[in-house]
């Protein structure tokens, strides 16, 4: 049985998806490029690495812990090497305003956060624009 119009359905659901993510780690590549900039430099340390049950696959979450200059502890998860382990201690630089939001473990001698967002970005980006290529291509008249 075939349902009218349901590529379009899924094409479109799919440009939205990696439109979506595109955007969202190239606002965390301009966050971390403007806090690398002008952000406060202080010690942290990686306090967990989280791995999928089952270990199914090989990605970790990697959690970093530091403490602002008014002895505020912050915890964030940030993109780092597989080779990162608990206990590691790092450089975080973050925005005082925001620490939370803006704090990273990308610098001198760790650029993997970088590397990964720049990657997430463009790859995402260009699913996006595949995607996008498609749906006009059907929509405008091609089979």
């Amino acid at each position: 049985m075939k349902v009218p119009g349901a590529g379009y359905v899924v094409l479109a659901l799919l440009v939205a998806f990696f439109g979506a993510l595109s955007w969202k780690y190239a606002r965390r590549l301009l966050t971390v490029a403007r806090v690398l900039r002008r952000g406060v430099r202080t010690g942290g340390e990686c306090v967990r690495v989280e791995t999928e049950p089952y270990n199914r696959s090989d990605a970790a979450r990697h959690y970093f812990a530091f403490h602002t200059a008014d002895g505020t502890q912050v915890e964030f998860e940030d993109l780092a090497s597989w080779s990162m382990k608990e206990g590691t201690w790092v450089t975080v630089t973050y925005d005082p305003r925001d620490p939370q939001g803006t704090a990273t473990v990308a610098g001198r001698g760790s650029w993997s956060p970088v590397l990964q967002a720049l990657a997430l970005t463009a790859g995402c980006g260009l699913a996006a624009l595949g995607f996008t290529t498609l749906l006009l291509y059907q929509v405008l008249g091609g089979t």
